[in-house]
Order: C-alpha cells, then structure tokens, then sequence
C-alpha cells in the first residue's frame, strides 16, 4: 500500500532522529551534572508530557485532514531540534521544549496509527505493524549504535542539526507522498469534550481498559532501566563508548524479537506468547543486581529487547475492540499511555537510583516488568469471540 509504504518511511527516520536527540541530551546532562536522576529525567522527558495532548486534544486525530497534521508534527519536531542546536538555552529550558513538542505526540501519531489501520486490514495490519515496530528498532538501534560516536565526533549541538534535518526530510516525504484525505466529519461542538467524553468511555470498557494496560505497564517499566544505562555504565567504569553499545542492545533485540514473532509465528501462537515475553522482557534487567561484566550486561539488554514483542499478540484484539470512528483517538491514547508512562518510569526509578545504587534501580525495574504479567489476558481472552 503507496500510503502505508509513506508513513512507514518518515516514522522510521523521524524515530532515529528522536534517538540521536535522546542520547545528545542525555549524555550533556550528565557531563553537566553528575546527576543519575537529571540523566534518566532527560531520557524520558519526550514521555510524559503527552498525557496533556492525547487527554485533551486526542479527538484531532479524527477531526483533522491526516496529511496537514502529520506534516505539521515532524515540522514542529524540526523547529525544536533547530531551537536546541543553535541558541544558547539553559538545560532546563531546552528540557521544556522538548516537553513541550511531545505534548501534540499523541494528536499526529494517532493520525498516522488511524491511517495504517485503514489501509491494513485483519492479519496483514498485525504484520504490518511488526514490519513498522522492526524499522523503529532499526532505527533506534542506528541512533543509539552511532549516537555515542556522533556527539563525540561532532558535538550535541552539531549531532542535533541531524536530528532537524531528518525531520524535515520526513515531513517532505509525508507532504509529497500521501494523498491529501478530506477530513473525517467533525463529531461534536468541541475537540476537548469530544476528546475527554471518548477517553472515558474506552477506559469504562474493561476488556479496552486491560489491553491499554498491558500495553503500557510493561514497556513503562522496562524503560525504566534503559534509562539509567548512562548512569549504569559511569558507576561500572566502562569505557565511554559501551554506553551506545549497552543503549543500542535492546533494540537491537526488540528487531530480532518482531521478526520472529511477527513473521514466523501464527496469530494463535502470538497470544499464547503474551506472557511469556513479558517474563523476557523484565527478567534480564533483574540480573543486573549482580553487577555482571560489560558483555553479559549486553547480552542481557538485547534478550529483554526481544520481550516487546509480547505487544504483537494484543494488537489485532485492539484495532477490533475499539470503535472504527475513534480509531484514531483510540491509537491516540494507547500512545498517550505508553509514553507517559514511559516517561515516568525512568523518573521513578531514576529517583531509586539517588537514594541507593543504580544496578539495585535496574534490577527493581526488572522485577516490577516481571509482575506486570499477572495482569496479561490469557490465551482463551484473545479469541474474537470475546471482543464485544
């Protein structure tokens, strides 16, 4: 599909860059400060403020011509990228605009997750998706492989006019690439009561409720870990260019991971799946209490990368459970919960680490993944029949 083949393409550059902007910033915050905390705040501050776009201004998502918004996203994301590279901004305030961007996250992500959602229908959108979820790994497994050598060969600054550039490039694909859709039919007199009356009634449908959560406890916790291998790899003495490498493991996991899952299982196996990789998922950071050497802890990082594949069994009883006119609102908030919490995550256990030690901060986030599994449907609530 010429529309699925555009959205794939600029999401997977628009991601790379956002990982090259991640460890630019949070490698300058912690040769700045010191801070464990300020490190893993700065990893996850692309996170947590997207609660406000997708609880407010979700609706957009189906309100708005897909095109104009997703273009204006990765324009915005330009602007920001620019603002950090070339003015003379303190951490904080550079902190704030990068909040401040992932606040309209939700709005055009749920515009292109609607998009794709159209286009790919039953099995081939589950496909699809593993297809997007193996070039976002790739993608972040280059930024982060090249992250660390980037700011050293060229410096933050330097490293975030990439960043620009490629969200520019991304909005160019999007604007030349993808039909221009006429807009879905506006539903209701205004974008923040349509948006809060419909978050309430997927969060009131509790088959709905479960398969958000599931979604996005475990990658909230797992991320709480990733977000202190700076940290991690200063208190160990590693030398400073295994902190691309530790960084780089997990997606480079998370690839192998979607692949199999994604194309070499059926759909029923998938379900079945859910739990046990949730278990991969968390186990392997918990293994980080007995301080194992440098390639063990890769190792590691990469097998509980693969763990987020447990997402593939849930997402076709997703698109199913949820109404077709909200689709887009819909996709709006399972990213408006994954990443937020995603961004609390590391903040929480950034906080763990302050007040004891880090490798105990990663090993508690591991153990909290594994936990998260209890909550995971069984195999039988995956069947369509149980999808009302």
């Amino acid at each position: 599909m010429p529309a699925f083949r555009v959205l794939f393409l600029s999401r997977s550059l628009a991601i790379g860059a956002d990982t090259l902007r991640i460890v630019a910033l949070s490698v300058l915050v912690f040769t700045a400060t010191g801070s464990a905390w300020l490190s893993a705040v700065t990893f996850g501050i692309g996170f947590l403020p997207q609660v406000l776009g997708g609880f407010l201004l979700g609706s957009l998502a189906d309100r708005l011509r897909p095109r104009p918004l997703i273009v204006t996203g990765y324009l915005v994301e330009c602007a920001v990228a620019l603002a950090l590279a070339t003015l003379p901004l303190p951490i904080w305030l550079s902190l704030v605009l990068v909040a401040a961007v992932a606040v309209g996250t939700p709005i055009f992500g749920g515009a292109s997750s609607r998009l794709v959602a159209d286009v790919l229908t039953g099995d081939a959108y589950v496909l699809g998706r593993s297809v997007s979820t193996m070039a976002s790994g790739g993608a972040q497994l280059l930024g982060l492989a090249i992250g660390g050598a980037a700011v050293a060969a060229l410096g933050v600054h330097h490293t975030l006019l990439v960043t620009a550039g490629c969200h520019l490039v991304a909005g160019f694909i999007v604007r030349f690439g993808l039909s221009d859709l006429s807009a879905p039919p506006a539903a209701g007199p205004s974008a923040v009561r349509q948006s809060w009356s419909t978050n309430a009634g997927l969060l009131a449908d509790a088959w709905v409720r479960r398969l958000l959560l599931v979604h996005w406890l475990p990658c909230a916790f797992a991320v709480g870990a990733e977000a202190l291998l700076v940290a991690y790899s200063a208190e160990r003495g590693f030398p400073p260019a295994t902190v691309g490498l530790l960084l780089a493991c997990s997606p480079a996991g998370m690839l192998v991971g979607q692949f199999a899952i994604g194309r070499l299982m059926p759909p029923a196996l998938r379900t079945t799946l859910v739990r046990p990789l949730i278990l991969l998922l968390g186990l392997p950071p918990a293994m980080f209490a007995f301080n194992p050497p440098l390639m063990v802890c890769a190792a590691l990082m990469a097998a509980s990368g693969a763990g987020f594949s447990y997402s593939l069994g849930l997402q076709r009883a997703f698109v199913d459970a949820v109404p077709e006119a909200n689709r887009g609102q819909a996709f709006g908030l399972l990213s408006t919960g994954l990443m937020t919490l995603q961004g609390v995550g590391p903040v929480l256990f950034g906080a763990v680490a302050q007040v004891s030690q880090i490798h105990w901060a990663i090993a508690l986030a591991g153990v909290t993944t594994v936990a998260t599994a209890l909550i995971a449907p069984r195999n039988r609530d995956h069947f369509p029949s149980q999808i009302q």
